[in-house]
């Protein structure tokens, strides 16, 4: 009989729909609700509050930060610990202590990563060309603003932005910061958001200054006669492509190709790269170089390391006698992020709305704003004006008779009637009579009171100079050319990245691979392995090995052929001869474990030249069977050198075959019997570690011994061994059969064989 359901199960029972159960119910909600109610408003917070830039240049967490230490004084003040600073700035950012000292790092002049940095740090911030070097906690490291933040926060108390709460409503924050200069395009930015990215990069602050005076003075100017091109803080080279800069310039996509700067030192053979792309690190560039030494492609270079000091980046290559230093530099930056792109996607908030902008609309954009935050300035000073004057207006009132203004304050019986009776004795307001009645009894005389009033005149011209501003738009531009002019004179600086054409840059015949020349290989039982050239083959005497060593297999190939390298760990190595330098037959060779790394205890046991891996292998295991797997099966697509799981591991491995077409072996055993196959009796599998099918049939204690090519033996009478189908046991063997079997393949130059 079924059981009920229980409450626990979150089901009502049948018959009773009013018990609830102890889980809510399941409603069904199509997906589109849920992403618009849950992960809607998460997007839109990552866009609009965190990940983008606006058009003052900053995205929120700059923002929050650099007013904090504003409100702090630090525009004046001495630094002050960078962890103060963190404390402070979290009233305006929730975020956490971790990320606000990653944004003032990011901001800082020691770290480099912008061309007018808005924090004046002292002590280890990092560096950005440098991926590992890491800045010290906050409370080693002082920080104040840098002379430039005066344009960020010019007349920010004048009602030029708004201000908002912030997140628990106990303070008040800018919207945006008053710039007097187009900040979004001298500061690099970049963020990913929701669906969205942005990355800006830095322009010259006197290039962006005189081409926004250009657009103000005619919007249809040519942008490329004053704005040259993106100017990075780590300097380089900037291959300018006009075509490219027009894109980025019309529709704020596209990227631009910046290389390293090096210097060629002759009296110590050396190269020496001193600025480096801004979207690349040292340490990229030296795990690069590695990997082409590695692999035989850089051979000119004898060493390279990071020399990096105080006075500034240095990364030195020693060259190798004889090596051309401009073919060098061409290929590196081929190869190597020594040359790099940076892309450029101009996102911008304009409203609180994402908008990919080119140069001239960000500037269309920016002076607008610029524009509106002057009109406010302006009327809010107008405001102040007119309040004076209203003052001094009610002042100049009781210049007429100031005995009478003492009087009716000397005669007021009460202090509240003070401000009434003089609105009543001279005709003033409220304000006015607020106004004259807390003058101070020194200066109620007719010299204070007459400076007071010849103010007047000058205010009201003042004021009518304001309300002209503000009806003439040609003086608010006026203005705004005035402060990018002082701007620019006061902070400009020098380009740091100098711009080159690519029919300047020298041609360079660059030889990506080097040429294949003919080589033997060696291979010795104990893992020595040699690279030698035909010549000094011939020059040589007999090949030198390890007492006890001798040779395992040899070829000849070319110097640029591929190598596997199976070991007794069922792993293979692979990697090309140009890893290895031309050795001389006096020599041992390069011990393989060593040389590529190989686990501790870990043995070559067979060499293989792929070539276009055609063919396969055939593996014979200490039980009996083998396995015949095609040699595609360790084809890979990337530069992997090492690969596990090479063949079975189920039973030892006695003996390896290189097959490049079908032909018959001769298989031994412990019991002196000999079988002949075939290899056409095996299938091709294309899994490396498949255990094979039984091929020798073995009597308990009796193993698998060797195995050989039909053709390397001595039998006379084939037909006695050969089999029709497997697995099978074979024949004992004859003693006129046998008279070459102490000749192994391990013995003879191009064996196969392991033992």
């Amino acid at each position: 009989m079924p059981k009920k359901k229980t409450p626990e199960t979150g089901k009502p029972k049948a018959g009773n729909p009013n018990v609830m159960g102890l889980h809510a119910a399941v409603v069904e909600q199509p997906i589109t609700d849920t992403l618009e109610t849950n992960y809607m408003p998460y997007a839109m917070s990552v866009i609009v509050s965190r990940a983008i830039p606006e058009i003052d240049g900053f995205k929120p967490s700059h923002r929050k930060l650099l007013y904090t230490m504003y409100t702090m004084g630090l525009l004046t003040k001495p630094r002050t610990k960078s962890a103060n600073i963190v404390g402070q700035t979290m009233k305006l950012n929730p975020h956490g202590d971790t990320a606000i000292y990653d944004t003032m790092v990011r901001l800082s002049r020691s770290y480099g990563a912008l061309l007018t940095p808005f924090v004046d740090s002292k002590g280890n911030f990092g560096k950005h060309y440098s991926r590992d070097m890491a800045w010290a906690a906050p409370r080693y490291t002082e920080a104040r603003l840098t002379p430039i933040c005066q344009e960020i926060f010019r007349d920010i108390d004048s009602d030029t932005v708004d201000f908002v709460d912030n997140y628990d409503n106990t303070m008040k924050e800018p919207v945006l910061l008053p710039t007097t200069f187009p900040n979004i395009l001298v500061s690099a930015n970049s963020g990913i958001a929701v669906g969205m990215a942005s990355q800006f990069c830095g322009f010259n602050l006197r290039e962006v200054c005189e081409t926004t005076a250009a657009y103000l003075k005619n919007p249809d100017c040519n942008l490329t006669d004053t704005l040259l091109g993106p100017d990075f803080p780590t300097g380089g080279e900037l291959i300018c492509d006009p075509d490219a800069l027009r894109e980025i310039y019309s529709t704020g996509r596209g990227s631009v190709k910046v290389r390293a700067k090096w210097r060629y030192v002759k009296e110590e053979n050396l190269i020496e790269i001193y600025e480096i792309p801004y979207s690349t690190s040292t340490e990229a560039i030296l795990d690069k170089v590695a990997e082409l030494i590695k692999a035989g492609k850089a051979r000119e270079i004898a060493d390279m390391r990071d020399e990096t000091d105080l006075s500034g980046l240095k990364l030195t290559i020693d060259l190798k006698r004889g090596a051309d230093p401009e073919k060098l530099m061409a290929r590196l930056f081929r190869q190597t992020p020594l040359e790099d792109a940076f892309s450029c996607n101009f996102n911008v908030l304009i409203a609180g709305q994402p908008r990919v902008l080119g140069v001239r609309q960000i500037l269309e954009e920016w002076t607008a704003w610029r524009t509106e935050s002057v009109r406010r300035r302006v009327f809010f000073v107008l405001g102040k004006r007119k309040e004076k004057l209203h003052l001094l207006k009610g002042l100049k009132r009781i210049l007429l008779d100031i005995d009478k203004a003492i009087r009716i304050i000397r005669e007021t019986g009460a202090e509240s009637e003070v401000v009434p009776n003089l609105m009543i004795g001279f005709g003033i307001d409220e304000v006015q009579a607020e106004y004259v009645a807390e003058i101070r009894l020194r200066n109620i005389n007719q010299e204070y009171i007459l400076k007071r009033v010849q103010e007047t005149e000058a205010l009201q011209n003042e004021i009518d100079d304001l309300e002209d501003i503000l009806q003439n738009p040609r003086r608010v531009k006026k203005i705004i050319l005035d402060e990018l002019k002082e701007a620019a004179k006061k902070y400009g600086e020098p380009r740091r990245t100098s711009i080159v054409y690519a029919h300047e840059l020298p041609e360079v015949t660059v030889d990506e691979t080097p040429a294949a020349y003919p080589v033997h290989v060696f291979l010795s039982r104990e893992g020595y392995f040699k690279k030698i050239t035909p010549q000094s083959l011939r020059m040589s005497g007999a090949q030198k090995f390890k007492e006890g060593d001798g040779l395992r297999q040899s070829f000849e190939t070319d110097s640029s052929a591929e190598v596997m390298f199976f070991t007794d760990r069922c792993q293979v190595y692979k990697t090309r001869l140009t890893e290895f330098d031309d050795a001389k037959a006096s020599v041992l060779g390069d011990y393989l474990p060593a040389k590529l790394g190989m686990d501790a205890g870990e043995s070559v046991i067979f060499m293989v030249l792929p070539g276009d891996y055609s063919g396969g292998l055939i593996f014979f295991f200490e039980n009996g069977k083998a396995a015949r797997v095609e040699l595609k099966a360790y084809q890979t697509a990337s530069n992997r050198r090492k690969l596990t799981g090479a063949y079975s591991d189920k039973s030892p491995l006695k003996a390896i075959i290189r097959l490049e077409e079908e032909q018959e072996l001769a298989v031994y055993s412990t019991e002196l019997r000999c079988l002949i196959i075939s290899t056409a009796m095996l299938n091709p599998k294309t899994t490396r570690s498949t255990q094979g099918v039984a091929v020798l049939a073995l009597k308990p204690k009796y193993q698998l011994e060797t195995v050989r090519p039909l053709e390397e033996t001595g039998i006379a009478d084939r037909r006695r061994y050969r089999a029709r189908s497997i697995p099978a046991a074979g024949a004992l063997l004859r003693q006129e059969d046998s008279e070459e079997k102490q000749l192994t393949l391990s013995d003879a130059p191009g064996g196969e064989e392991t033992t």
